[in-house]
């Protein structure tokens, strides 16, 4: 029998040997070699819920986030996405030596993207080659698993431990470890239980996999260190030639998502255990070569290519279909703006998803309509009617700005790019029910809320005035360009939508949106704000009217805006003015200059070793998704010329960079649709 499960698990299932392999001209690949731990950017693995990032030391993982659940802590006032038990982290001795990163030999990393897997691989002084794969399973949104293969270069003892910790903000820790002893299988569970600072229960658990029968398996030893740690291993023997491979499997859970959250981490993590490692690792292959179905496949540019793959994997990572989750700007990666809900969702990583897909699309917007109570709240809160949604939100949808961001209570341009998120979704799927019981409600109170939050000068002329709008340098501004181009789009949303259903909208929306003025100098250039005199910007605001709000769509005055607005973007300012220009350039037929663009968006602010993106060029912030969102609309719906249209998703025509030989575009839309460009 033992030999049989070799034979089928060993070699075909995962090929892990990946010792001396070069994946250098791979587009699924990206590899870290000669890595300086001083000058080190984690990548993370991520399954929508649980998100850990990379370390540069040997089969440690730098921290794990877990999403849906928020505290008080570390970040003052304001609540925080949970940095929760590092259960994943290993040691490995070999003949008694603690394996650091400082006594290995060809020390590698890579990401295999297809796969979602981190994969680290070393060799120890002649005496073993380990191969550590990292994932957090796509099939299971609890639960994450670690395959280790060790070769013996010679006769070893080799003693891999597993260690959870407690990060400091967690209390009363409680460390424990349970033998489930089974006919054919003995099942160690080792646990940690602790509250956060809101009293909110968190728990880890963790177990091994072992290829060997119950009666061969390696006994389990577990010590108890201390309020923060506890750890579990066990010793193998291996003589010279010999490859022994292993799993640990480990789930983490809170309050938040489960009544009883102690309990169910170890019934999912004993569920993991007993499902083994073949059936987890294909499960998880298998989900996400579903959502690589929707893709973007880039001939020609391979440099172009991972870099769209990245921003596409790290979306696919943070998002989960069947939530109600949404995105903050770093995603899953940390604990960057604390985790919080921005329109950084709404308008720069929800369009690719949702043209990509639709079904994770749909859980970000479940997330808004689930608060939509807290959003009325907030807008009676501040005299208007309707709800306004709140700028920074986390888990109860209320406000969750500091006090000290004037952006809290004046950044409303929100309450309307959400409103126009709804209506994209049911532009792409045409979706009624979905309109009826989610998307017009929401679409109703945004309504309510422009129409009560207008100032009416006079007949002719309805103001939006004390705002701060895209360009966040300018504050309690009036007449903003993109605030009230979005509001001005919203209000007709709102009344297609209740067409739609077969209703008859307030008159007074459509009343609203042709009296709201958009602002221009005396040479027709759209001007940002009333008293806007051409300064620095922080990003894109006024084209953000030409894309994607199409209130700005002669190709004369487009261009105008562009040629005034791109000097002015502060090269200090985050990514997302370029991913605008790009797109605006493609559709205006210039390849060259949109392709430029494209390339700001994002390669100035690569990290190493993996290329990950910060907000600004030589920020320290990486993950930023929302960055990621907006080069991947540069090539969607510029360079691509994907557009979403009251008749669902059509195509422009557009003209590739030089050294693009094709872009398609695979499973676009409910249809999943593909569309190519070529030269």
């Amino acid at each position: 029998m033992k030999s049989l499960f070799y034979k089928i698990f060993l070699v075909p299932v995962f090929c892990v040997s990946v010792h001396g392999q070069s994946h250098e001209n791979s587009p699924w690949h990206i590899t870290a070699k000669n890595i300086d731990t001083n000058n080190y950017y984690g990548i993370t693995v991520a399954n929508g819920v649980v998100g850990m990032v990379s370390s540069p030391q040997p089969l440690k993982v730098e921290e794990v986030i877990l999403n849906g659940v928020y505290d008080y802590y570390q970040r003052g006032r304001v609540s925080n996405i949970l940095k929760t038990f590092s259960h994943m982290n290993m040691h490995l001795e070999v003949d008694g030596v603690r394996v650091e990163q400082n006594n290995v030999d060809d020390f590698q990393q890579h990401v295999n993207m297809k796969r979602a897997e981190f994969i680290t691989t070393f060799s120890v002084k002649n005496k073993v080659n380990v191969i550590h794969k990292l994932v957090s399973l796509r099939n299971l949104p609890y639960t994450a698993m670690s395959i280790v293969e060790i070769t013996a270069l010679d006769d070893v003892l080799i003693t891999p431990i597993n260690y959870i910790e407690s990060p400091n903000h967690i209390s009363d820790v409680r460390n424990l470890y349970a033998e489930i002893d089974r006919p054919h299988v003995l099942i160690p569970l080792m646990t940690s239980v602790g509250f956060s600072p809101g009293k909110k229960t968190i728990a880890a658990s963790t177990s091994f996999i072992f290829p060997e029968k119950h009666d061969e398996e390696p006994k389990i030893i577990h010590e108890d260190w201390d309020y923060n740690m506890h750890l579990m291993k066990f010793k193998k023997r291996l003589v010279k030639g010999e490859t022994y491979q292993f799993a640990l499997v480990g789930s983490v859970i809170s309050s938040v998502h489960n009544n009883d959250p102690h309990n169910e981490a170890e019934r999912l993590t004993l569920y993991a255990k007993l499902e083994g490692i073949a059936r987890l690792y294909s499960s998880h292959v298998q989900a996400w070569k579903k959502l690589w179905e929707s893709d973007i496949i880039i001939e020609g540019d391979l440099r172009s290519q991972r870099a769209v793959r990245s921003a596409l994997y790290h979306l696919y990572s943070f998002a989960r279909e069947g939530t109600s989750y949404s995105l903050s700007p770093m995603g899953l990666s940390g604990l960057g703006y604390n985790g919080h809900v921005f329109w950084d969702t709404e308008l720069w990583m929800y369009p690719p998803l949702l043209i990509l897909q639709p079904e994770i699309a749909k859980s970000i917007l479940e997330y808004r309509f689930e608060r939509l109570q807290a959003a009325k709240e907030n807008a009676f809160a501040h005299g208007y009617q309707g709800a306004m949604f709140p700028w920074e939100s986390a888990e109860d949808g209320s406000e969750d700005t500091p006090v000290w961001a004037l952006t809290g209570p004046f950044q409303q341009h929100i309450t309307a790019t959400v409103g126009w998120a709804f209506w994209k979704y049911f532009e792409v799927t045409k979706d009624l029910e979905w309109l009826r019981s989610r998307g017009y409600p929401v679409l109703k109170e945004v309504a309510t809320f422009w129409s009560s939050r207008v100032e009416r000068a006079h007949e002719g002329r309805y103001e939006i005035n004390n705002v701060i709008g895209a360009n966040e340098w300018e504050e309690n501004i009036d007449n903003n360009a993109f605030t009230n181009g979005m509001v001005k789009t919203v209000m007709e949303y709102a009344s297609l939508a209740a067409e739609a259903l077969g209703k008859t909208p307030p008159a007074d929306w459509r009343h609203v949106a042709q009296r709201i003025p958009i602002l221009t100098f005396e040479d027709g250039t759209t001007k940002e704000n009333e008293t806007y005199a051409g300064q620095l910007i922080k990003q894109a605001d006024v084209n953000l009217l030409a894309y994607p709000l199409k209130i700005i769509s002669d190709s004369d005055n487009i261009r105008q805006d562009v040629n005034y607005y791109a000097p002015r973007l502060d090269p200090g300012g985050p990514a997302m003015g370029n991913a605008i220009l790009s797109v605006l350039m493609a559709r205006l037929g210039d390849p060259k200059k949109s392709f430029q663009f494209f390339e700001d968006s994002y390669q100035p602010n690569e990290l190493p070793p993996f290329n990950v993106i910060a907000e600004t060029a030589g920020g320290t912030n990486p993950y930023f998704a929302t960055g990621a969102g907006g080069m991947l609309q540069a090539v969607i719906f510029g360079i691509g010329g994907l557009d979403i249209t009251g008749n669902g998703v059509q195509q422009l025509k557009t003209s590739l960079p030089k050294n693009w030989k094709s872009l398609r575009l695979t499973g676009i839309g409910k249809e999943e649709s593909t569309f190519i460009v070529k030269q």
